[in-house]
């Protein structure tokens, strides 16, 4: 757990420090998820870190999320919340939440269970899904700022979430699954391997384009990964690691 939650602080900082340096009307600049504006995106981590939080403590609030079948207007709650904030207060509500989910987090073991909208998961899998909403949100928050950023090597973290889910994905798309190897080089060179090595479907390229992919920041055809057989076809249009 200790690798995970290191580079899960680590994404969260990066992300709080390049906001203390921006105007307060950047606040509501508009961002590239349609309808949300700076302010409204880091409002959205905050509710999902406070929801985190009440989950390790064994709260129920997470009933009302398995229970809806409008997760829009739940999202939505937390955006009218945040409109009504100062900014500095949006950072402060995000800075509780995130606290209060690394702490415990990290007293539990990478296979313990912990429960969350669409079943139970790994405490492992659980601080890796906090890591990529926090790296996707936020690449939605630097392209609206100008901010150029460069990835590092915690889009590991982001590249095996994309793999690991995509059972999940073929069966929310209707489709067949079949195991499917993902090859990807990241930054400084580093090169990470996910599936069996006899798959006959493989997606293989840069770590930034799969990571990419699977939240679907990026066009399956504005990547430079390269796909053998049906199944990678069909990964490369529905891979989607998070809800």
């Amino acid at each position: 757990m200790r690798d995970i939650l290191s580079d899960l602080v680590a994404e969260q900082q990066f992300l709080d420090q390049s906001l203390q340096r921006i105007p307060i009307k950047n606040w509501d600049k508009p961002t590239p998820a349609a309808g949300w504006t700076v302010r409204d995106t880091i409002s959205h981590l905050a509710d999902f870190e406070h929801l985190a939080a009440d989950v390790i403590r064994g709260g129920k609030e997470i009933e009302r999320w398995q229970q809806t079948e409008d997760l829009d207007s739940l999202r939505e709650e937390a955006i009218k919340k945040g409109r009504a904030m100062r900014p500095q207060d949006v950072i402060e509500w995000w800075r509780g939440g995130r606290a209060q989910v690394v702490e415990p987090l990290s007293h539990m073991g990478a296979e313990d269970r912990v429960p969350w909208i669409q079943g139970n998961m790994s405490a492992k899998t659980f601080a890796t899904f906090r890591l990529l909403e926090t790296w996707a949100h936020g690449l939605d928050i630097y392209e609206a700022l100008g901010i150029e950023i460069e990835d590092t090597t915690r889009i590991r973290h982001i590249c095996w979430l994309g793999w690991k889910t995509l059972p999940f994905a073929f069966k929310q798309a209707g489709e067949d699954f079949s195991p499917i190897r993902v090859e990807v080089i990241g930054p400084e060179y580093y090169k990470w391997v996910f599936g069996p090595e006899d798959s006959p479907d493989l997606i293989k390229g840069q770590a930034g384009d799969w990571a990419r992919l699977v939240v679907r920041r990026i066009d399956p055809n504005d990547t430079h990964l390269k796909v053998t057989g049906d199944h990678a076809e069909t990964a490369m249009k529905i891979a989607q690691a998070y809800l």
